[in-house]
């Protein structure tokens, strides 16, 4: 009995020993020697000696991650992991079956064969690398999939602070894109007429004054991913005053001078029309004039539209090396911030009937002369030069294998903006800060001198507050003349009196 009896005692003491838990994990070595072994048992693996310790080493390891979707114990993801599941989904089709994947990609779509250009680009040392093309070119598929469009293209890449932007051209299919109309201020204009019938029993005195007019903003064809919204003149118009560099928040604000009216969705739009409108090139001879709209262009000012021409032969890459090869296909932006001039003394047929006779009688004012730029379809060689350097440079990729090479164009005046041809090819890409090359250095405009109040005078310039002696010295000047006063008027009555006694 005593034998058994210490043999309890040992058993019982060694036990006790293996239930301690660790003061760092919490477990104790009997609990995980029992896992392990329930494990070892359950999958009866080959060699279980050999793979005892890392079979332990698994037990550990699972016990400190959690199963579930917690927030405690859940290790953080790599930023490799968080990119790989956000650009997943440009590699997967959603809700197509495997059998119809062939029957989708023989269907016509717009979507650009953007390997293809990436080649030709890198050919004159320009591009963002292949692998970040072909993901822009399945993330342009997925667009093409969500939209009906009529045409897309890769406008290019914007660099940011924090974020890049990558933009997208598109246009939509005729009835396709039907953008929600502004509703109309109605609250506004019932308020205003109860104002004025409130005021007719005791009118106020109305102002004058009137804003000088602002330039109605056009319709533009360039959609991104996410939809900017559209350019107005005055935004143009500012953001050729200023120089900002992107964030990469479209909702971040502009702080300018002079002050920037809207967000950086608003400024990343305008720069893209700016950047349209002075690098988006093609070969002479492309595009042509529609003859039967040419008549109606001459008289309005300058023709405004091109067709394609389909009698276009090509120009082989040592011609395209001549930038007189070249023209501007988008319309040129006018220093008011639109395309085609608008008259801000036009008055409107509302305007000419409320004013009645009464506005004829006042002179009218001197109207303003029409704002001209360079016409559709122009040689890049009439551009203006940059401190003495042209506008553009002309290079072709190879001069050993000049038979298969390609003709590429760079702007000067946009660095970042390049064009390549050959044959019948031809592309445009932006790949840059998104700021025009300047000759000076950077001259912001200052805020004007603050505006005087008055003018200073003698009517209201403030006097000094007299002594006590001024004021008794004044006191008895104002006395003596008054005594002064009483005499002279005493003095003529006596000579009335004596005058009538006589």
């Amino acid at each position: 009995m005593s034998e058994s009896t210490d043999l309890d005692v040992k058993f019982q003491d060694a036990k006790s020993y293996l239930l301690q838990t660790s003061t760092k994990t919490g477990d104790n070595v009997y609990d995980h020697l029992a896992k392990v072994l329930t494990r070892l048992l359950t999958d009866r693996p080959a060699d279980a000696v050999d793979i005892f310790e890392d079979v332990s080493r698994l037990e550990k390891k699972e016990k400190f991650v959690s199963k579930t979707d917690t927030i405690i114990d859940k290790p953080d993801k790599s930023t490799e992991t968080k990119l790989a599941e956000i650009q997943r989904g440009l590699y997967i089709k959603e809700g197509e079956e495997e059998e119809n994947i062939g029957d989708s990609d023989e269907m016509e779509t717009p979507l650009p064969n953007l390997l293809e250009l990436c080649y030709y680009f890198e050919q004159a040392g320009v591009g963002i690398g292949r692998e970040e093309t072909y993901r822009i070119w399945l993330a342009l598929k997925q667009l093409v999939e969500k939209y009906a469009l009529e045409s897309i293209r890769f406008w290019g890449k914007i660099f940011g602070i924090e974020q890049n932007y990558y933009i997208a051209e598109v246009k939509f299919q005729e009835g396709k894109d039907e953008e929600e109309e502004e509703p109309e201020e109605e609250t506004a204009e019932e308020e205003r007429e109860e104002s004025e019938e409130n005021e007719e029993e005791d009118p106020l005195p109305k102002s004058t004054y009137k804003a000088p007019p602002q330039a109605p903003k056009e319709a533009y064809a360039g959609k991104p991913w996410v939809r900017l919204p559209n350019v107005t003149p005055t935004q143009v118009s500012v953001a050729r005053k200023i120089r900002k560099f992107f964030t990469g928040r479209l909702d971040a604000q502009i702080v300018s001078y002079p002050p920037f009216q809207g967000t950086e969705a608003n400024y990343l739009r305008a720069q893209i029309a700016r950047i349209s409108a002075g690098t988006h090139i093609s070969p002479i001879g492309y595009y042509k004039f529609d003859e039967e709209g040419e008549a109606e262009g001459e008289e309005e000012g300058g023709r405004d539209s091109f067709v394609l021409n389909e009698e276009f032969e090509g120009l082989a890459s040592r011609e395209l090396v001549d930038p007189s090869n070249w023209v501007h296909h988008v319309l040129h932006i006018l220093p008011q911030g639109r395309t085609k001039w608008w008259n801000p003394k036009q008055k409107s047929e509302e305007e000419e009937a409320e004013g009645g006779e009464d506005e004829e009688e006042k002179d009218e004012p001197d109207m303003p002369e029409p704002e001209v730029g360079p016409q559709l379809l122009t040689p890049l060689t009439e551009d203006f030069e940059i401190d003495g350097q042209p506008a553009w440079t002309a290079r072709s990729s190879s001069n050993l294998v000049s038979q298969f090479a390609c003709a590429f164009v760079r702007s000067n005046l946009w660095p970042g903006a390049f064009a390549f041809g050959t044959d019948k090819k031809f592309e445009n890409v932006y790949l840059g800060w998104g700021q025009k090359y300047s000759i000076d250095n950077l001259n912001p405009i200052l805020p004007p001198l603050p505006q005087s109040e008055y003018v200073s005078g003698p009517e209201i310039t403030e006097i000094e507050d007299p002594s006590v002696l001024q004021e008794e010295a004044l006191k008895k000047t104002y006395e003596s003349q008054d005594q002064n006063a009483e005499e002279e008027a005493d003095g003529g009555e006596e000579e009335e009196s004596e005058n009538e006694d006589d």
